[in-house]
């Protein structure tokens, strides 16, 4: 069975909580684009209600997706299921602390500015803990999904991998930076602690919504390919799936799931180059020529083995 096939058979058995949860935070993330039009307040150089819109365009990504991987597996279901409410539970928690700080005008990332501040940044800190560590556990079930295609058995596998593995870079903002330790240092108390702009405060020029930084590095930009690749690697299963009638060599599964595991190989790569990259301060608006040289080894290196997947019999 294919991964689109499964898709439309067990579209009824999908966790229900969570299935509502990405529902509802597609209506946030509409309401959210009204409180854009309406709201022109700012912080640090962004609209106040960009990081609620990301948040919500991103969290219904996340829980449609788990919402179908929950009904993949044909054991340890309940302790999925568990897991998955959790998620939704906690997640829920985080993005009302998030709005009402948005409300408030107030940083809700790495904000120590005043104990209330610094309380919220605390809990919703632990809360993200909470979700890695739930996350991490779906991850392992996921090892158990059932899907007889092999090219949308290892699309699931290493979507959910290399998802973990984005969740886990957000980690590299909470590091203080140099000049967060040089107040501490001289007896000072910095008003945030952590960030995700390397080599010069945050607040600069950015991508449009996006907010990545303009014109240094950014390691929002690592979290957030890694962590999508829970939905784009199968989706690329999907896209295959989808082309195989019009071309012969991918009616056969096994050139299928050998362009799979080349995409989920590139996509890593693609990961770390934006990991590198943002960590020496460089914008990836404005790559050197190491940067590009890197890439175009990784694009080549992808459409070489793609090229071979498909030739070799």
């Amino acid at each position: 069975m294919t991964i689109l096939a499964d898709v439309r058979s067990r579209a009824r058995g999908w966790h229900r909580p969570s299935a509502l949860a990405a529902a509802t935070l597609g209506v946030v993330a509409v309401l959210c684009v009204a409180a854009l039009l309406v709201d022109q307040r700012t912080l640090e150089g962004a609209p106040i209600w960009a990081k609620p819109f990301k948040f919500a365009v991103s969290g219904a990504l996340y829980f449609a997706t788990w919402s179908w991987l929950v009904s993949l597996l044909p054991r340890f279901r309940r302790t999925a299921n568990w897991l998955t409410n959790f998620l939704v539970l906690v997640f829920a928690a985080e993005y009302v602390l998030l709005v009402f700080q948005a409300v408030r005008g107030r940083a809700s990332h790495f904000n120590m500015a005043t104990p209330e501040d610094a309380a919220i940044y605390n809990v919703m800190g632990k809360m993200i803990i909470g979700l890695w560590v739930a996350t991490l556990a779906l991850t392992v079930l996921v090892m158990f999904t059932k899907l007889e295609d092999r090219a949308s058995f290892w699309a699931v596998r290493a979507g959910a991998v290399l998802s973990l593995a984005g969740i886990t870079l957000g980690i590299l903002m909470t590091n203080p930076t140099a000049q967060q330790l040089a107040q501490w240092q001289t007896g000072g108390k910095p008003d945030m602690v952590g960030a995700h702009t390397v080599g010069l405060a945050d607040g600069g020029p950015g991508l449009p919504i996006l907010g990545w930084s303009t014109v240094a590095g950014d390691l929002r930009i690592p979290h957030f390919v890694g962590m999508h690749a829970l939905q784009l690697l199968p989706l690329l299963a999907m896209a295959l799936t989808a082309l195989a009638p019009r071309f012969a060599r991918l009616r056969d599964g096994v050139v299928r799931t050998r362009l799979v595991l080349i995409g989920a190989a590139g996509y890593a790569g693609l990961t770390a180059l934006v990991t590198w990259q943002a960590l020496r301060a460089q914008s990836i608006v404005h790559p050197d020529a190491v940067t590009l040289g890197a890439f175009a080894v990784l694009v080549a290196a992808v459409g070489l083995g793609s090229w071979a997947a498909v030739r070799v019999r």
